[in-house]
């Protein structure tokens, strides 16, 4: 209890004489630097906000423009032409104030109106000028004099030094496609999925949905595209994520990889001590504004950054129709998971950040501890892996008031969970590459009540050093996390690093208080429901077949070489493989961003095309390669229409949306909404190069991330693309459906892609036809 204690600022005793007041300095020292901490960070977030709320002028500008103002009418010339004398006028009139002294402050007013005016004028010109996408359809290497004149504009009205918020009011609005074109490419994407008659059915559904309901539905959603900063992403986060009531381990989390040749040390508390300290550096620098503000690769277009917001200090919160996300401005310590056992772990001191090495000395603290788990304790993470509806019962019933609430308000107000995983992970022992399907899948999963599913992001440190994430899916999409966690790993080894003996560098308060030890009284009905969705977890987990591996015979260098996009070129791999595998097309979902746009999340790049299945047909054909370059030339195309908020799906789905509360049915929404994407593919790609150095040290690459498939009958593919030479693939199925297997898909993808640079460029393929041996790793060894 000796936490308890010091937690006490005051003592007191009655006795004949009076009461005796004893007050603890150093209780009242911590009290003080802790809301000295907090008073900072306030005015920091209030200078921040004036800086961006006047972006892309600077506060300074304003006291240019009044002493240009003032210095020009110093010379008996009126630059207001007659509007200070105007204000001036209609000021307050005060006894006090001389003539000179008003005419100063009406030249003030006028000064901030004209600098507000010209802050205003330059936001608008940013706005239409980012609203110009044409750029992204010309020819890589051929810039239009347009484009150039357009990119220096950019240039000019972008400022200089922005905050990581400073383009959100200077972003467009996600334009409504008209319907007319939303569905021709809809009835274009599906062709090559349909017989003749199945189409005829379909067109003649499409054409009735646009000469009836569909123009009035497209009023209702152009109007909410007035008035709100994106006609889709409330919605999507609403109906596709919260309202959800299936469990979302798997299903809607997704998990990160660490190194993948490399463990930093392989001392658990060592590894969480720089790990959770490169967390909180970013999260500093996230409350800061300090993170450069990110931009589409190779040029000076800002993409929205509003998903950053709720990265910390957040959690999803069950109901029984529909989930909420929750997000406290901050948060002062951890909540961490250890062999049944949950912990709260303060990270700041005195108002300070803890150093790696007090972290790694708490966390020690927490491994060491002898603690059993109170009855019903070490399970309760599988009601966050279970259905969403128990769970939300369950804490309403047994979570709302005493004890239970207060430590599971510990849990979801902590800027982030911790799991300390008795089990060691990573690429090793006699079959590397089972050991990374398992990798993955104690990522996605772990034992179903070892993580906390509903918080923004679970890190996890397994017991040999190795470490990895899971990410809830609602409040960001994955290059969000991904940012982070590059950070993380970037920080973790090229600057904390560790000392001979593998322990974090630095010095350790040894009078810091001990993790706190969370409370629990769980009931015997409550622990019944626990094991319930224990079990429909476990049911979800077991059914699942994954299979990550690394393609190094050549990457992204050499099909470059062959002037083609690597994207493109693994998209096509997918189609090829797939139909091998099944000898069939399928509907495929792409992943793409919309962050050009404010509050941008994603939209479908449905990637299985006419072209793309005339060109799998040909594919003995001789005119096999002037069809893949036409496949590839359109799925780049379908790829910037969907960036540039041309795209099908999203469209369609706010027209549903916008149907079910108008009451109203329409067939031709409905079957398209019930259409299965058996092919879900998302390509991670890193996007703080300069933190790693690639040539130097190609054993720092990691392994990428991995989602759970969205079909029952199909796969979930992510692949990322990693310097020159290597493509990782995380593949994803599940075990009962028979047509389906992880590792005969993943082989079905090898092939594919060394057939299609074989087809394209002939002279590469010949030049290496072996696999490169992964660099050595001396540190796992």
């Amino acid at each position: 209890m000796a936490e308890a204690h010091q937690a006490v600022a005051f003592q007191f005793t009655v006795t004949p004489e009076g009461i005796d007041l004893q007050l603890s300095h150093q209780a009242l020292t911590e009290i003080y630097l802790s809301g000295l901490r907090s008073w900072k960070k306030r005015l920091i977030r209030l200078k921040n906000s004036v800086i961006t709320g006047v972006y892309p002028a600077s506060p300074s500008s304003w006291l240019f423009v009044v002493i240009a103002i003032l210095a020009t009418m110093y010379t008996r010339s009126d630059p207001s032409m007659g509007l200070i004398a105007k204000i001036q006028e209609h000021l307050p009139v005060s006894q006090s104030m001389s003539a000179q002294c008003q005419t100063v402050v009406s030249a003030v007013l006028f000064s901030t109106m004209l600098w507000l005016s010209l802050i205003f004028t330059m936001r608008l010109c940013l706005k239409q000028l980012l609203s110009y996408h044409r750029w992204m359809f010309e020819q890589h290497g051929k810039m239009s004099n347009t484009t150039k004149v357009w990119m220096a504009l950019v240039r000019i009205f972008s400022g200089r030094q922005p905050l990581l918020y400073s383009y959100q009011g200077s972003l467009p609005n996600l334009p409504v496609p008209a319907i007319k074109d939303t569905l021709k490419r809809y009835l274009e994407s599906v062709r090559p999925l349909m017989d003749s008659t199945e189409f005829e059915r379909m067109t003649k559904l499409a054409s009735e949905f646009e000469s009836s309901l569909g123009h009035r539905l497209q009023w209702y959603l152009k109007l909410k595209a007035l008035w709100a900063a994106n006609y889709v992403s409330d919605w999507w986060e609403e109906y596709i994520y919260l309202r959800g009531r299936s469990p979302i381990m798997v299903n809607s989390n997704y998990y990160g990889m660490d190194f993948l040749y490399v463990t930093p040390t392989p001392i658990q508390a060592a590894r969480a001590g720089n790990t959770i300290h490169a967390f909180l550096l970013y999260r500093r620098k996230l409350n800061r504004e300090e993170i450069k503000p990110s931009r589409v690769p190779g040029t000076v277009i800002p993409l929205c950054a509003a998903q950053c917001e709720r990265m910390f200090n957040t959690t999803r919160t069950p109901g029984e129709e529909t989930d909420t996300v929750q997000h406290w401005q901050d948060s002062d310590y951890i909540a961490v998971y250890h062999r049944g056992r949950y912990f709260r772990l303060w990270v700041y001191q005195a108002g300070r950040l803890l150093s790696p090495r007090e972290i790694e000395y708490q966390i020690q603290r927490i491994l060491d501890d002898p603690s059993s788990p109170s009855p019903g304790e070490e399970k309760l993470g599988a009601l966050t892996a279970g259905d969403r509806v128990p769970w939300a019962k369950v804490r309403k019933e047994y979570f709302s008031t005493g004890v239970n609430k207060r430590s599971l308000d510990c849990i979801e107000k902590a800027a982030f969970f911790v799991t300390l995983d008795d089990d060691e992970q990573g690429m090793m022992g006699e079959d590397p590459a089972a050991s990374l399907d398992r990798y993955a899948k104690s990522l996605l999963h772990g034992k179903c009540y070892d993580r906390w599913f509903d918080k923004s992001f679970s890190v996890v440190i397994y017991k040999n050093g190795k470490n990895g994430l899971n990410a809830e899916h609602s409040w960001a999409d994955a290059p969000v996390v991904a940012h982070l966690w590059e950070y993380a790993l970037a920080t973790d080894s090229f600057q904390l690093g560790y000392n001979e003996e593998g322990h974090c560098k630095g010095e350790v308060d040894s009078s810091l208080p001990r993790p706190q030890k969370l409370n629990w009284e769980i009931p015997s009905e409550c622990q019944e429901q626990v094991a319930q969705s224990l079990a429909v977890a476990q049911a979800l987990a077991d059914d699942l077949d994954f299979h990550v591996f690394s393609f190094r015979v050549f990457g992204k260098g050499k099909i470059k070489k062959c002037r083609m996009s690597p994207d493109a070129f693994i998209q096509l791999a997918l189609q090829l493989a797939y139909y091998r595998d099944r000898e069939m097309f399928c509907l495929t979902y792409e992943a793409s961003m919309t962050r050009l746009f404010r509050e941008g999340r994603t939209e479908t790049v449905r990637s299985c095309s006419n072209e793309s299945c005339a060109f799998i047909r040909a594919l003995e054909a001789d005119v096999c390669r002037r069809l893949f370059r036409s496949a590839s030339e359109k799925h780049q195309h379908l790829y910037r229409m969907a960036m540039t908020g041309a795209g099908i799906d999203r469209h369609l789905f706010c027209l549903y949306v916008v149907s079910k509360y108008l009451g109203v049915e329409s067939p031709f929404l409905k079957e398209v909404l019930s259409e299965p994407w058996r092919l879900s593919t998302s390509q991670t790609p890193i996007q703080q190069v300069e933190l790693f150095d690639l040539v130097n040290h190609p054993e720092y690459i990691s392994c990428g991330g991995g989602f759970g498939p969205v079909a029952d009958d199909g796969y979930g593919v992510s692949y990322s693309i990693v310097g020159e030479n290597m493509i990782n693939f995380h593949i994803s199925c599940k075990h009962s459906c028979p047509d389906t297997g992880a590792h005969k898909f993943g082989a079905q993808i090898k092939k594919a892609l060394l057939d299609l640079l074989h087809l394209l460029c002939p002279d590469q393929s010949e030049s290496k036809k072996t696999e490169a041996s992964p660099p050595e790793d001396k540190k796992d060894q």
